[in-house]
């Protein structure tokens, strides 16, 4: 049985979240580049929030955006790495309904050419819950130019083939 491919691009609902203890809305590049990226993909930036590295303050934050049918993708930046402060994904993966292994797995494939075996020290997520898709990415700008060229811009283009997360997006919730 052979799948349709949509030839019109679908926008998506998507917000974005920066952690960090430091960053503000006049320094966030991240988020910044994050936002300028999917708005000019096409898609809807519907919130954009900076919270500090602190555990429950994320998952409220997530918890809320989780719950609105009006996002269907939290790109989050920031929290990643292997410092006592970094708990972004202490914080995320017990809020998923499932997790997407292979979103972390060709982050650092994609990452080894631009900062060597230095990708190890990535521990970028993602995963789905409440049919909201989530992708966690490392808080440097260069780490989210990689993740959104290399993986989430082809992957949430409803014209990707073979297939891409915006084509299932409508069959996430299917029980």
């Amino acid at each position: 049985m052979g799948h349709a491919h949509a030839t019109e691009f679908s926008p998506l609902k998507i917000a974005i979240l920066t952690v960090s203890d430091s960053r503000t809305r006049e320094n966030d590049t991240s988020g910044d580049y994050l936002e300028e990226q999917l708005l000019d993909a096409g898609h809807e930036l519907v919130d954009r929030d900076i919270v500090a590295d602190n555990i429950y303050h994320m998952r409220e934050i997530y918890s809320r955006w989780i719950a609105d049918p009006g996002v269907e993708v939290i790109i989050s930046t920031g929290g990643t790495g292997l410092t006592g402060r970094d708990s972004t994904p202490e914080a995320i993966t017990p809020l998923f309904d499932k997790t997407i292994e292979g979103f972390g797995e060709m982050f650092r494939a994609v990452s080894l050419q631009d900062i060597g075996m230095s990708t190890i020290q990535s521990r970028a997520v993602a995963g789905l819950a409440n049919k909201t898709l989530m992708f966690c990415l490392p808080g440097s700008t260069g780490a989210c130019r990689t993740g959104w060229e290399s993986v989430l811009k082809e992957q949430l283009d409803i014209r990707t083939r073979p297939c891409n997360f915006a084509q299932m997006y409508p069959r996430m919730d299917e029980k």
